[in-house]
């Protein structure tokens, strides 16, 4: 495996076909993002730390990749501001979703006119969300990323085999919620918004941790 620092922010890495087929991992494993890719890429950025002396970035990163016929495949690893990357891109889907959510919640409550006028400034300010994570391993990922004072209210619940993050914004400012909301999906998927999703995690689930969640698995990891 070869390392090139090609700035402060941004490292390269050769991998030969010969240790894709050591990690038994391919190509599409990192297209889909799939949980061995994440190890490997782990693994990858920890190589390149002690390589190149490269940092991963405090928030969130770009990856791209790109194959080298009959050779293997490149990565680059690039810091990425979640609410400035290309077109907004990771914020906007999340505030889409929020929206679908919102507004599948007025239409469950029938909450007349007066509500819907309200509904434009609302959802542009969605200030709660669940997350399902297929592993407690993701969830503590999130967690060490996170700001320790940061202000927001979440719980951690267990349905089946997948995990759920509940997050309200709390007293923390909407930038630094809306950054945390859109970490959180590169770790995991937005369940919903509205508080019917929630009180039926909060009624099936199991509670595992019932407020601080972030903070305490990021104690516990240490």
């Amino acid at each position: 495996m070869k390392f090139e620092r090609i700035d402060d922010k941004t490292v390269r890495c050769f991998i030969s076909n010969e240790e894709l087929e050591g990690y038994q991992i391919d190509y599409k494993d990192f297209v889909l993002r799939s949980d061995k890719a994440r190890e490997v890429v782990r693994d990858i950025i920890s190589q390149a730390s002690e390589e190149v002396g490269y940092k991963p970035p405090k928030f969130a990163f770009d990856m791209s990749i790109m194959m080298l016929p009959e050779q293997g495949l490149v990565l680059t690893f690039s810091e990425s501001d979640p609410l400035t990357d290309k077109d907004g891109g990771r914020l906007m889907e999340y505030l889409n979703e929020m929206k679908k959510a919102f507004d599948q919640s007025l239409d469950s409550k029938k909450e007349g006119q007066q509500a819907k006028e309200e509904a434009p400034e609302q959802l542009t300010n969605p200030e709660q969300g669940i997350f399902e994570f297929e592993s407690l391993g993701d969830v503590m990922e999130l967690a060490s990323i996170v700001p320790k004072n940061l202000r927001v209210q979440t719980s951690l619940y267990r349905m089946g085999d997948h995990y759920y993050l509940c997050v309200k914004k709390g007293a923390a400012s909407y930038q630094r919620y809306s950054k945390l909301c859109v970490q959180a999906m590169e770790f995991s998927v937005l369940y919903g918004a509205e508080e019917q999703k929630i009180l039926y995690v909060k009624e099936h689930g199991e509670c595992l941790i019932k407020e601080g969640a972030l903070k305490k698995l990021c104690v516990e990891k240490k």
